[in-house]
């Protein structure tokens, strides 16, 4: 396994999943709770997480095969949902899109603050771009980043400033799109590639 492959694995998954971005996020979901408190949810916001990750990485190409769905089928699809939610996160708020309501623990922390579509879509391209062995260390990095971000929050948003956070998401976002629109570009390719055969 080569450093550049890791990389072309661990960074559109990096990407997708933004925890710098939703960081002020996941603080006001959590705000007036203790440091006990807080630490509890994102413990337990991680674990669901990486389990729903761990489930779409084991079995997600089963329920692909059993729903008839190949995973060219995903690209493109993936690629557009990618695209849309990139695109809406450029152009408005990221809470918006991100906070789908006032409940905290599992859902929304866990799903889909942290494992959102964006992130599931990515890990089952890469998961048969570069093999498992790959994705699963890109996905074991992440998480290690996201635990460390979400503990620490609180002193990394206060260094880089509410603004510089909600800058950060809008790179991430356009980076996320570009990402989006080579999928569709790989998934268009392979299509037409396999109706000439």
């Amino acid at each position: 396994m080569s450093l550049e492959a890791f990389l072309l694995a661990f960074i559109p998954l990096f990407v997708a999943i933004d925890i710098i971005g939703t960081s002020p996020i996941f603080l006001g979901f959590t705000e007036g709770l203790s440091d006990k408190e807080r630490k509890k949810l994102t413990y337990e916001a991680l674990a669901t997480a990486l389990g729903v990750a761990m489930v779409f990485l084991i079995g997600g190409n089963a329920i692909l095969k059993f729903l008839g769905i190949t995973i060219n089928d995903l690209r493109i699809a993936g690629g557009i949902i990618l695209l849309t939610l990139s695109i809406n996160d450029i152009l408005s708020s990221s809470e918006k899109r991100r906070n789908p309501g006032t409940n905290i623990g599992v859902v929304p922390l866990g799903i889909p603050l942290i494992m959102g579509p964006a992130a599931l879509a990515t890990i089952m391209i890469l998961l048969n771009k570069h093999g498992f062995q790959i994705t699963i260390l890109s996905l074991i990095t992440n998480f290690i980043i996201i635990a460390v971000v979400l503990v620490n929050a609180k002193f990394i948003t206060k260094l880089i400033g509410e603004g510089g956070a909600k800058a950060f998401a809008k790179v991430a976002s356009l980076l996320l799109s570009a990402y989006a629109v080579m999928m569709i570009r790989e998934g268009i390719e392979i299509a037409i590639q396999n109706l000439n055969r």
